[in-house]
Formats: structure tokens, C-alpha cells, sequence
């Protein structure tokens, strides 16, 4: 079985404490080598997806029956907009742990494949109620958004109406809040009350998460230029044209994406084979993939 590389300094000890109990349902080698993976997904997510999702898929290979574990390849599937994937992922680890968390993420996946309606229905199931404030703020966001989805503009203003968005506290969440709702107005044609809303986003925004400064930006009209790049213009106006350095690039460094494993005979070789079987509860097929991608908020 072909593996990913993965550098020395990672341990698989960098994981989270539920993380491992979870895999210590698996032999104690094994276990090391899906921690090891794991901590590759997260390290990668935000910046290189794809190259997150490979790391996915080794680990639910390795290990389909840890709930982690099919939440973390849910995850990689979500950011890199595999929607079915996804879903059926996060389904699979609602069922082995019975928690209700993933419920936003999952409705989130259905306006990803075109069924802002069915987003929708799942904002008004008994699971959300089951959801911490976190949780029922990030739910009000995707329902917004499958409203944004269905031109329901004004409809998806109200949704984010809430205690929450009254509210002068600030939490993890409230600058995204602020933020989608301050898009909300724009989409309904309310620039004037947009602006107030991305100021506040701005000032609930510690940690850049949004991109609201920029927004507020476009109001105001005011454009952004950064001094370093004007330095090198001016440098490349005083140089002589150089002419650029062509390599010819070989077949091999482009093309269809690289397969991870081989055959089933190259996994029982390291592995009991009950480690390694997917399950397969869900049938993929029933959910039918359509084209179209959540509008995130933020």
C-alpha cells in the first residue's frame, strides 16, 4: 500500500484528547499511524485541501469504523467541495457518536449540492435545539444562506435577526454573524445599514476571520495599495528585459491525481482486516449530487 510522506516532527501525540480515545479501539501501531495522518489533515486544511483530503483518505482506509476518523476525511471533503463526500461522512460519525454537532456543516453540504430547500428543512428539526449557542448561530447562518440561495433575500435578513446579533458581547461568533448579516443587507438592496453592520463586524474581528475591513473598504470607496509591491514596479522600470526561462515540462508532472493505494492485498499485509473495512451503512448513491456551492458566510 502506498503511503503519503509525512515529516519526522510529526508524532501523532499532536492530536486532540478525544481524538485518542477514540483510536484506541485500534492496535496500538496502528493507531500511531492514523494519529500521524490525522495530524496531517489538520495541518494542511486551510492552506493545501487537496493535499489534506489525500491524508484523509489514507486514515479512513486505514481505520473507517473511528468516528474521528470519518469526521476528519468529512472535513477534508467539505473543503474541497465534495459534497457527497462530505455528507456522507458526517452522517456516518452523527451515527457512531450519537452527537448532533455536525447538524450546520451537514446542512451546508446540501445547498453545496444544489438543495438549499432541504438546508432549510433541516433548520426546523429537533436536532438543532440540541445544538450549543455556537452551534444555532452557525445553523442561522447556512439557512440564510439557502435563503440567499433561493433569491429570498429579504427572507434570509430576518433569519439572522436574533438575540444574538442584538447583542453587544462579543464571542467567537459574532463577528461571522455580524458579517453575514451585514452581506444579507446588501443582497436585499440595504447598503446604507450594510455599512453599519461591517463596522461592527470589523470591531468583533480579532482575528481576521472575515474579510469585513475590505468590504467596509468597497463602501467607502477607498483602495488599498501596498508600498512594497510599488518599490518593485519601479525596480523592474529602471531593469533591462530579461528573458524568461522556459523548462519544458515533463508528462509526468502533470495530469490525473495520483491513486493512494494499489490493492486490497497490500493493506492486509500490515493490518487486521476488520481495521480495515469500510463501512458502508450509507449508500452513497441515494444522495445525488448536484452542481452548486454553499455561499459561506465570512
Amino acid at each position: 500500500m502506498k503511503r503519503l510522506p509525512i515529516p519526522d516532527d510529526v508524532t501523532g501525540f499532536e492530536i486532540d484528547a478525544d481524538v485518542k480515545q477514540d483510536l484506541k479501539s485500534l492496535p496500538k501501531t496502528l493507531a500511531d499511524d492514523v494519529a500521524r495522518n490525522l495530524v496531517m489533515v489538520a495541518r494542511l486544511l486551510d492552506s493545501e485541501p487537496e493535499e489534506a483530503y489525500n491524508y484523509s483518505r489514507v486514515a479512513l482506509r486505514l481505520a473507517s469504523r473511528v468516528a474521528s476518523v470519518r469526521e476528519a476525511a468529512g472535513f477534508a471533503s467539505y473543503m474541497t467541495q465534495r459534497y457527497s463526500e462530505a455528507l456522507t461522512e458526517f452522517r456516518a460519525a452523527k451515527r457512531m457518536t450519537g452527537r448532533v454537532d455536525l447538524w450546520p456543516v451537514m446542512a451546508d453540504c446540501e445547498r453545496g449540492l444544489g438543495r438549499p430547500e432541504r438546508a432549510l428543512a433541516m433548520a426546523g428539526e429537533p436536532e438543532v435545539k440540541q445544538l450549543d449557542k455556537a452551534g444555532q448561530v452557525e445553523m442561522r447562518l447556512v439557512a440564510a444562506g439557502a435563503r440567499a440561495d433561493l433569491e429570498q433575500f429579504d427572507a434570509a435578513v430576518v433569519t439572522l435577526q436574533s438575540p444574538e446579533l442584538a447583542s453587544s458581547a462579543i464571542h467567537p461568533w459574532t463577528a461571522r454573524l455580524r458579517y453575514g448579516y451585514a452581506d444579507a443587507l446588501i443582497a436585499a438592496g440595504r447598503a446604507d445599514e450594510a455599512r453599519e453592520w461591517f463596522v461592527k463586524a470589523v470591531e468583533a474581528d480579532t482575528d481576521g476571520s472575515t474579510n469585513a475591513a475590505e468590504r467596509l473598504a468597497e463602501i467607502d470607496g477607498i483602495e488599498f495599495t501596498d508600498a512594497l509591491d510599488e518599490e518593485s514596479e519601479a525596480e523592474a522600470e529602471g531593469a533591462e528585459a530579461v528573458e524568461p526561462v522556459r523548462r519544458q515540462i515533463d508528462k509526468d508532472d502533470v495530469g490525473e491525481d495520483r491513486m493512494i493505494f494499489e490493492d486490497e492485498e497490500d493493506v492486509e499485509e500490515f493490518y487486521d482486516e476488520d481495521d480495515l473495512e469500510i463501512d458502508e451503512d450509507y449508500d452513497e448513491d441515494s444522495f445525488e449530487e448536484q452542481p452548486g456551492q454553499p455561499k459561506k458566510q465570512g
